[in-house]
């Protein structure tokens, strides 16, 4: 069986460096992304990440639902609907989500007279037609 994702408006910031976040709390270990030290303290100073090959000390660790995942520095941390966080690939990000656009606001769009002595219409500023 196929299913078809329920569109949802996320929160998510891109994280490149512990403080990253905006509800860290500013520098040094956040709230949301922590010091991974403190997550997996086996992990050897000059070891490599597997997925991004930059140091592990320049990563992050997010608690999750499940347990609790790495943070490669791009990475975006997302909010789920239950106000969980977890990390997703910028790839993975990139083909599942898009930036919310914002309706304009009622009083955006100006209406304008005309002399049809119809109703006044929108005028929206990407429109070159005329009513005659």
């Amino acid at each position: 069986m196929k299913f078809i994702k329920k569109p949802a408006v996320i929160e998510a910031a891109q994280w490149f460096k512990n403080g990253d976040h905006p509800d860290d709390g500013g520098p040094g270990e956040g709230k949301v992304v922590r010091y991974l030290i403190y997550a997996i303290p086996t992990y050897s100073e000059g070891e490599s990440c597997n997925q991004c090959n930059l140091l592990m000390h320049d990563h992050g660790w997010v608690d999750t639902l499940e347990s609790g995942h790495i943070v490669c520095p791009g990475d975006w941390v997302i909010t789920g609907v239950k106000g969980d966080h977890y990390p997703c690939k910028p790839d993975i990000f990139a083909k599942t989500y898009e930036p919310e656009v914002s309706p304009m606001p009622p009083d955006y769009f100006p209406l304008q007279e005309q002399d049809t002595g119809g109703p006044s219409l929108p005028v929206h500023p990407w429109d070159v037609w005329k009513v005659t």
